[in-house]
């Protein structure tokens, strides 16, 4: 698939063949004709062979950042592996999170996209707008929390991850201060900063957690900027929760541990890579993909995890001690079966009170809203966040 511009949104391979094959017969010195009449049977099954459905995605960063956007164009892959002819995709990346969204979102309606996903938070309010607009056009917001008849969201429990990750990484550090670069702090990216740190503390209790945030998706500049911080700071192992892979190359140039985040991101520095957690849009894509093709399609929210095969940790590098790695593994198959709880009290806050009392089980309520750091994580969630 050849990303698309602004301009031209959405293009087929069908067009693109028969441009090739009439600038071939022009070259031979004959002229492109239309092809012979059919015959009627043949006619009849043309006509009733319906429309491919044309799908548009909008993407925040660069299809090749190797992590956030990279794994939603692996998704939109699987939608043309899975349905073939029946669809039609096509892209545009690194859309800012502004206005200019909505222009975007009002391209891709106006060039006859009937599916529509918008992969990030703040692409939410300029959805709406567009949705409200065209009420036969289907819209799916990623990791948002606001609505429409035509308008879902669906997102992924990154925070599962996060927390497979804090268990090897509270193995790992020798220096007992793990890292994190933030993004944006939204209660996605906290909710995330702190799974990691309950995981590192069910291996080392006294584990601490120090952020840096760069309040951006995709800026390996910033990223790095902010890593090379956190190890002078005394961390040893980085985590993230940005789109690139300068974390986890910092991290190996100052001869640190870090981890993939979103996708695998091992080839990056191998040396360096501890595992990664990652997410697989595919199945989700697939299910949307298929209810607007039947017509089953609603409204509503969707938010999948390791149960559903949207979270994983993979490439655990061989350095982990295999007690770790089987601990992991144990997390992994509880989370899938539901036996395994992140969020279950016990809980402190940095402030030292009770978050979730002993015995208690965050529901979905609880971990949408949190804008809060537990015990172990330094410095200051940022204001009016």
């Amino acid at each position: 698939m050849i990303p698309t511009t602004r301009r031209t949104l959405l293009r087929t391979a069908a067009g693109a063949t028969l441009a090739a094959a009439a600038t071939l017969l022009a070259g031979c010195g004959k002229k492109a004709e239309a092809p012979a009449a059919a015959a009627p049977a043949s006619a009849a099954a043309s006509a009733a062979a319906p429309a491919p459905l044309k799908i548009a995605f909008a993407y925040v960063g660069p299809v090749g950042d190797g992590g956030w956007t990279f794994a939603h164009d692996n998704g939109r892959k699987a939608i043309e592996k899975e349905f073939g002819n029946r669809v039609v995709t096509s892209f545009v990346e690194q859309v800012p999170e502004s206005a200019d969204a909505e222009r975007v979102f009002r391209d891709m309606a106006s060039q006859g996209a009937q599916l529509i996903f918008g992969t990030t938070f703040g692409y939410m309010e300029p959805m709406l707008k567009v949705a409200a607009d065209h009420p036969a056009i289907k819209f799916e917001h990623a990791t948002g929390y606001k609505t429409a008849a035509n308008m879902r969201t669906y997102d992924s429990r990154t925070y599962e991850g996060a927390y497979m990750a804090g268990i090897i990484a509270g193995k790992m550090s020798k220096a007992g201060v793990v890292g994190v670069v933030g993004s944006i702090p939204i209660p996605e990216v906290i909710r995330n900063i702190n799974s990691f740190t309950l995981g590192a503390q069910s291996v080392n209790p006294k584990i601490k957690t120090k952020v840096v945030w760069v309040n951006e998706w995709f800026n390996p500049p910033k990223e790095t900027e902010a890593a090379q911080s956190l190890i002078n700071q005394g961390a040893d192992v980085l985590f993230q929760n940005t789109d690139s892979s300068a974390v986890l190359q910092t991290a190996a140039k100052n001869k640190k541990l870090a981890f993939g985040w979103d996708s695998d991101m091992t080839a990056y520095a191998p040396e360096a890579h501890l595992a990664s957690a990652i997410i697989n849009w595919a199945p989700y894509y697939i299910k949307a993909t298929k209810e607007a093709l039947e017509g089953t399609w609603s409204t509503g929210g969707v938010w999948w995890g390791v149960k559903e095969g949207a979270i994983d940790i993979v490439s655990i590098n061989a350095m982990v001690p295999a007690e770790t790695q089987e601990q992991v593994a144990k997390v992994k198959a509880g989370l899938k079966d539901g036996s395994f709880q992140i969020w279950k009290g016990p809980i402190i806050g940095q402030d030292g009170k009770e978050v979730l009392a002993a015995g208690a089980v965050a529901d979905d309520k609880f971990l949408g809203g949190v804008n809060f750091y537990i015990k172990g994580v330094e410095g200051k969630v940022p204001a009016g966040k």
